[in-house]
């Protein structure tokens, strides 16, 4: 017959427990960050079935004022799961026991945790306790493990990591355990009893209980709502655990894709222009020479068929405006025609741009140049007073662009734009947001399987009579 001491019934419905081993090594914790890599890594893919989850309770409780039994008992474990972690390594130290890997609660392992299930959750409350209402609570959360803050350094203000009291508490509890081989008990109990705290924080703000969390430091090792009551069967088992977790980690993957096909998609439909190009902003180029080249397009054809120019780019298009209202020639040929036709002409070739400004490499001559318009070679060209604009397939070759004045006198200059349809920004698009669509079709799946399967198991074993009986 059992001795121990059933949950005082107005005690709060998340309980942390912990017993300290007197047996800590003076430097395991020096090590325990690698240790437990493997525990934080398969904590990570949990964590992303413990969101999927909660968010799922949340549409569940808006609507039916109840959580999940399968999603309530998975995500305990998993909050069991971190409390053991967190006791081993540095949110406590308080043991050198290696963790199970288990989301259910293991009976000789030092740490505990449990949370009473709701019968029935506030339908109005799930919509506030989560944000607003706790927020006073993260402030408390942030007072105890630290984050991310802003620190002022001559005025200016720049990020960096705030240290918790958690934190401090561990790193002298490391001390005392190097240098004098123990961990005083006062120090362990205020080490537990914030962490104590913090889970009840995250229970409450993940839609566990209703109960707002007390604002009371409960120290000591033992919680005090009472003993452990007797773990029931969950019904998750290794294999559904995966299945969930791997339905879950689909599901965040898909959203992420999704959430990026439609930025790509509002992007192809609201950044081009009338016309359907992307173009680039207007960039002022001038020089005293006769003509300004671009550098030279080089296009290889090693796609196949006409890949390059249909699917990805598509058309190009590059306009340049007069800025002093004279007559500009804009133009496109290969390379090869542009460099023979000003052979032995003072032009510049633009090589970058930085800050939004154009660099040159300057090519000296002492001649004058033909009047553009009167050559044959160019394969787009365009001239006037008025926006010149040249539209362009990509074809194979060395391309060049060319500015000049219509009838090739020195002093050049107008205000350019270059531009593309980009038509893969459209496919990708679609294709990722198909994608994600799959992927969180695929993911739902798994997590139905997996909840039904759990809660299916945990209805059979508490309907199946106790052994011995008939």
């Amino acid at each position: 017959m059992s001795t121990e001491v059933p949950p005082r019934s107005d005690s709060y419905p998340v309980r942390v427990d912990a017993e300290l081993d007197p047996q800590t090594s003076r430097a395991l914790w020096l090590v325990k960050w690698l240790l437990a890599i493997p525990h934080y890594v398969v904590l990570s893919f949990l964590g992303v079935a413990f969101t999927v989850t909660s968010v799922l309770a949340f549409f569940a409780i808006l609507f039916a004022g109840r959580y999940p039994r399968a999603m309530f008992d998975f995500n305990v474990g998993v909050l069991r799961w971190s409390w053991r972690v967190t006791f081993y390594a540095y949110g406590a130290l308080g043991t050198d026991r290696y963790p199970p890997f288990s989301l259910h609660d293991v009976a000789d392992y030092p740490a505990h945790l449990d949370v009473d299930y709701p019968e029935h959750l506030s339908r109005g409350l799930v919509l506030v306790k989560w944000w607003l209402l706790a927020i006073p609570q993260y402030l408390v959360l942030f007072a105890i493990f630290g984050g991310g803050g802003y620190a002022a350094t001559d005025g200016d203000l720049s990020s960096a990591w705030v240290p918790g009291l958690l934190g401090v508490l561990v790193l002298v509890a490391a001390g005392y355990l190097l240098f004098a081989g123990r961990y005083p008990e006062p120090l362990f109990d205020l080490v537990v009893g914030l962490n104590r705290w913090g889970f009840r924080i995250v229970g409450y703000v993940t839609l566990m209980t209703d109960r707002y969390p007390p604002f009371a430091l409960d120290q000591g090792g033992r919680d005090p709502g009472g003993a452990r009551r007797p773990q029931e069967e969950t019904g998750w088992s290794a294999g559904r655990a995966v299945s969930l977790t791997f339905g879950s980690v689909l599901v965040a993957t898909g959203l992420t894709c999704a959430l990026i096909g439609a930025v790509l998609g509002v992007v192809d439909v609201g950044a081009k222009d009338r016309d359907g190009y992307f173009m680039s902003d207007q960039t002022d180029l001038s020089t005293r020479t006769s003509a300004i080249t671009s550098a030279s397009v080089d296009l290889r054809d090693d796609a196949p068929g006409d890949f390059l120019p249909d699917v990805v780019t598509g058309d190009v298009r590059v306009t340049a405006e007069p800025v002093a209202g004279a007559e500009l020639f804009l133009g496109l040929a290969r390379t090869r025609d542009v460099e023979d036709y000003l052979a032995g002409v003072d032009y510049v070739t633009v090589t970058d741009l930085r800050d939004g400004r154009p660099v040159y490499r300057a090519h000296a001559g002492s001649d004058t140049a033909a009047a553009p318009g009167e050559q044959d070679f160019w394969t787009a060209q365009d001239s006037g007073r008025g926006r010149l604009s040249i539209d362009w397939k990509p074809a194979d070759g060395e391309w060049s662009y060319v500015l000049m004045n219509a009838d090739g006198s020195p002093a050049v200059r107008g205000d350019v734009e270059v531009g593309a349809e980009l038509p893969i920004i459209g496919t990708l698009a679609a294709v990722v947001a198909v994608t994600g669509l799959v992927l969180i079709l695929l993911g739902f799946v798994l997590v139905a399987l997996a909840l039904r399967a759990a809660s299916r198991h945990r209805r059979g074993s508490l309907r199946a009579p106790p052994a011995g009986t008939s």
